[in-house]
């Protein structure tokens, strides 16, 4: 039986960044992993011989600049490069539009003057709010306790704080927060704009990784969650890490052993230990008991709670609220090894648009056509697809004047109707978005030479994600802030004395930040400080 401070289920970026703080302030913490590698959905594999991609998460932005420094991440091996131009919307009609810095307002005058007029408007005004709500990333939001107290006392204190960051918001500001954390993007990129691309330039971000038309009231947050990013002190850009996600994570995992954490791979978790009412350690798979005086969890909450932890140790209506956690992404994931680059009919030939993120799907009704087609049919027999050519930036990942495709696929539902397996259409459904991609780029199909699909059952069986989602729950207001993961435990400690959450499932959410990680390690210090003092 092995004994530690602090033992962390899971060695995804989240749980590597939790694990490097907590070393850091002198912990002891070991870290147990199921899959054979470290980094969870931020990881880098040979998918076709020669072939090197981001298998899952495929782009950065979000990752938190405050936890790039603090764990000296490029000290480690992580450079990021930034995608030449930002995204690629081509149109069917021969049309397309190209953002990017010094690009889009021109691009899109093309398209519409009155959008060119706006269009920068509409961008500072979700930057001003990202700006204020990025003050609320890397802090726990206030917490809802029942009875008088301690806890109470520190919650009002933190209500305080978290009021006055956002009285840093114009009143106007303020009703735009308001819009975006209600309103569906459609209706406020319907009154703002007349170009379906410029609509959908936007739209895009309010549907990626959320299984929902672009018209689902919440949307709109979704699509503000996407505008916390920046790379390299550069607010709003996007790009890709050399050597792929992966560098991030075994970056984090070198940090992190830096400071004495142990990291074990190929050492699932098949229990979490309770007695008295409090977390003491885990049982893994292999039998092994490992005791600690804090556990801290990377898995999504409904995993956590429906699979680790006994059923016997919840509150009843605990267990029977998180058991109802919503899931399901709407997500199908590919990799394909290109022979050559792709040619877009609408803007042909090489270029910066094919270092960008090219979106495939040219105005918000599509986009809600292929969310009502995927829940009637199973899959959009039209989807929506982003096309990232990572090789473009980062010649390691494939051999010379060959290239490597990241496709993010959607709509797809987490469970086929019927009682059908994506077993069964996995590789009907990559057709169709191999073809998909072939309409616009022409030569596209006919240029692959390998690929590696995974329908929302692969990402779960592989990386944990229930029902495909990325984001380890839905992004909806009643997922989000103080309800994430549930009313009464936004702070990152969990129903049982001991246990912590660390993961996508805890407050700001989703994409590769490190915020969970950061935010779960202060709460366990600071519990650890006060039962034990400075030491």
């Amino acid at each position: 039986m092995n004994e530690t401070d602090v033992v962390i289920i899971g060695a995804g970026h989240n749980g590597l960044t939790c694990a490097a703080y907590l070393a850091m302030a002198g912990l002891k913490v070991k870290v147990v992993e199921r899959r054979k590698v470290v980094g969870g959905a931020a990881v880098t594999e040979e998918f076709h011989p020669g072939f090197r991609n981001s298998v899952a998460a495929y782009t950065v932005s979000l990752l938190n600049p405050q936890v790039i420094a603090d764990l000296r991440l490029a000290d480690h091996g992580l450079k990021i490069v930034e995608r030449r131009a930002q995204n690629f919307l081509p149109s069917p009609d021969g049309s397309y539009l190209l953002t990017g810095e010094g690009r889009t307002r021109a691009s899109v005058a093309k398209l519409s003057e009155r959008d060119a007029a706006r269009v920068d408007a509409f961008s500072r005004e979700l930057e001003a709010i990202a700006d204020v709500l990025r003050q609320l990333v890397l802090r726990a939001p206030p917490n809802m306790v029942e009875a008088f107290g301690v806890g109470a006392i520190r919650e009002a204190f933190n209500a305080v704080g978290t009021g006055n960051i956002l009285r840093k918001l114009s009143l106007e500001q303020q009703r735009s927060l308001l819009d975006l954390f209600t309103r569906s993007a459609g209706e406020m990129l319907d009154e703002r704009f007349e170009s379906d691309l410029v609509k959908a330039l936007f739209g895009f971000d309010a549907i990626v990784g959320n299984y929902a038309s672009p018209y689902a009231a919440g949307s709109a947050y979704v699509m503000l969650h996407h505008a916390f990013g920046e790379v390299n002190g550069k607010k709003g850009v996007w790009g890709h890490a050399v050597g792929g996600m992966g560098a991030i994570t075994l970056a984090m995992a070198r940090a992190a052993q830096k400071y004495g954490a142990e990291i074990e791979t190929e050492a699932g978790v098949r229990e979490v230990i309770v007695e008295n009412g409090r977390a003491a350690g885990v049982i893994l798979d292999n039998g092994e008991s490992i005791r600690a005086n804090y556990v801290v969890s990377n898995v999504n909450p409904k995993l956590l709670y429906t699979r680790l932890v006994p059923a016997d140790a919840l509150p009843t209506a605990f267990l029977d609220r998180i058991s109802h956690w919503r899931n399901g992404s709407g997500t199908f994931r590919m990799n394909v090894a290109l022979s050559g680059l792709p040619s877009f009919t609408a803007l042909p030939g090489e270029g910066d648009h094919l270092t960008s993120g090219i979106i495939l799907a040219p105005s918000l009704a599509y986009m809600d056509r292929a969310w009502l087609d995927a829940r009637e049919h199973g899959w959009s027999r039209e989807p929506v697809v982003e096309v990232l050519i990572p090789s473009t930036l980062d010649e390691t990942l494939a051999p010379k004047g060959q290239h490597v495709a990241s496709l993010f696929c959607q709509h797809v539902a987490p469970e086929l109707p019927g009682g059908k397996s994506w077993d069964d259409y996995r590789e009907e459904v990559a057709d169709l978005m191999i073809a998909t991609v072939d309409r616009y780029a022409p030569g596209f199909a006919a240029s692959v030479v390998g690929r590696q699909v995974l329908s929302p059952l692969d990402l779960e069986r592989q990386f944990g994600l229930l029902g495909g989602d990325i984001f380890h729950g839905a992004l909806t207001l009643n997922q989000l802030f103080s309800a994430r993961p549930m009313l009464g435990h936004a702070d990152y400690r969990g129903p049982l004395k001991g246990l912590y959450h660390c993961g996508s499932g805890a407050h700001p959410g989703g994409g590769v930040t490190g915020a969970p990680g950061h935010n779960a390690a202060r709460t366990v210090l600071a519990d650890h400080r006060a039962l034990f003092g400075s030491r």
